[in-house]
């Protein structure tokens, strides 16, 4: 029997049936009023794999019922856009979906601009990287940005549950759903992922694995899907799945301070083709996340790799992205501004917007300054060791510690420096 895979048998078709994603879906939420008015902005969709880009934007075009195009970034330039443009024009507008619109160079991105401006068409982009570095400014600034969640533990469960239920094939199955944290954790959150691990152990499998062929009772455990997953993921990675499966192997290389794994897995992504800023901005961003302060000419090694990879293209960028990959490896490694800034964020959002201490307030003006504003603030560098031991925070969070120095060589400078001015007031 030739069917779809199970993810796309189980697309929803409306914006009920979708699971995850009800801060922009949910009743009442600014998304769902859109589309419910009938008028949609341009936009971008922003997320993780398998979180329901491409089904908004097909929930979207049939709800609306307009007409409907879809290109994929890899796949299409400038000329397919412009047939579409002029497709649009004659149909008097219509809903341009683009899948991977990160991977548009400058030139395919600038073709869309006066389309979407002048109302032709409505833009759907589908990104898993960040719009603001990889959309042009001109067509960002036109364009609303949505940022889709990963699907959590009770999401993905209630998906699998669904499925069991619901999909014709699999109800012939007689599945009994045992054990989940297999499918979870190998799926990393992706929904279509999930979908087809599920199809894939549930199929008959002669070899070994899954179902069998005559058995009227499939039961999931954890071990049967991981036989299967180590039989077949080779097969399920070449619907797109390794992109993510390589990348986060060769951050884990990197964060695990292993060269030798960090340069084979940035060579497999290089044979493949990977995008070169891709591999760059994961190896910027790692340089703060897991070095910090640890070693702080990573993050200037890994933005200098950043923009000359940019200026030169393979092959020889394969040459600056080693060079930068082998030094992050290899370099001393904490989390200290990672936790330090996580920890502050959930003080922000559980303590809201406290108000800053008098003395540390500007006074720009006669009023402000006779209500206290500025009044007692010291002056760092009027002190010896241009330190003085006033209060910053607000009262509500006075001796808080969120920046705990990692232990390494240089964050322990940083450790004693911070002992030496604050004493014992942080524990340093």
């Amino acid at each position: 029997m030739n069917l779809p895979p199970l993810a796309e048998r189980l697309r929803p078709s409306s914006l009920n049936d979708l699971v995850g994603q009800q801060h922009l879906t949910g009743r009442g939420s600014i998304l769902r009023t859109a589309i419910e008015h009938g008028k949609i902005p341009s936009m971008i969709l922003w997320g993780p794999p398998g979180v329901g880009k491409t089904t908004i934007a097909n929930i979207i075009a049939k709800t609306l019922q307009v007409p409907f195009h879809q290109l994929s970034a890899i796949s299409s330039g400038v000329k397919e856009v412009r047939e579409v443009i002029e497709t649009a024009r004659q149909q008097q507008g219509a809903i341009l979906f683009i899948d991977e619109i990160h991977r548009f160079n400058k030139g395919q991105q600038d073709a869309l601009l006066g389309a979407v401006e002048k109302g032709i068409i409505t833009l759907i982009g589908a990104t898993t990287e960040n719009p603001s570095f990889e959309v042009n400014s001109a067509l960002l600034s036109r364009c609303q940005v949505y940022v889709l969640k990963s699907l959590d533990e009770k999401d993905l469960v209630e998906l699998l549950n669904h499925a069991i239920t619901t999909d014709a094939f699999l109800k012939t199955k007689s599945i009994q759903l045992k054990e989940t944290e297999a499918l979870i954790n190998i799926s990393g959150g992706d929904a279509r992922k999930l979908l087809n691990l599920l199809e894939l152990v549930a199929s008959p499998n002669p070899s070994g694995g899954g179902a069998s062929e005559s058995a009227d009772l499939c039961i999931i455990t954890d071990e049967l899907v991981m036989n299967v997953a180590q039989q077949k993921i080779a097969l399920y990675d070449k619907k797109g799945e390794q992109h993510y499966d390589i990348i986060s192997a060769f951050i884990k290389s990197i964060r695990g301070s292993d060269p030798n794994a960090a340069v084979y897995y940035l060579a497999r992504m290089i044979e493949g083709g990977e995008d070169v800023k891709f591999i760059a901005r994961r190896m910027l961003i790692l340089s703060s996340e897991d070095i910090g302060n640890a070693n702080p000419n990573a993050l200037l090694l890994a933005n200098a790799t950043f923009e000359a990879v940019n200026k030169i293209g393979y092959p020889e960028s394969q040459l600056i992205l080693s060079q930068c990959a082998i030094y992050l490896a290899s370099s001393a490694k904490s989390n200290s501004a990672t936790v330090a800034i996580a920890a502050a964020m959930n003080a922000v959002k559980q303590q809201g917007d406290l108000p800053v201490p008098l003395h540390i307030r500007n006074a720009p003006t006669r009023m402000m300054k006779n209500m206290g504003y500025g009044k007692n603030y010291e002056y760092s560098h009027n002190y010896d060791n241009n330190f003085s031991a006033q209060e910053y925070l607000p009262d509500v969070l006075k001796g808080n510690i969120f920046y705990s120095p990692g232990n390494n060589a240089r964050e322990e400078e940083l450790r004693k420096h911070l002992r030496t001015l604050w004493k014992d007031k942080y524990g340093y």
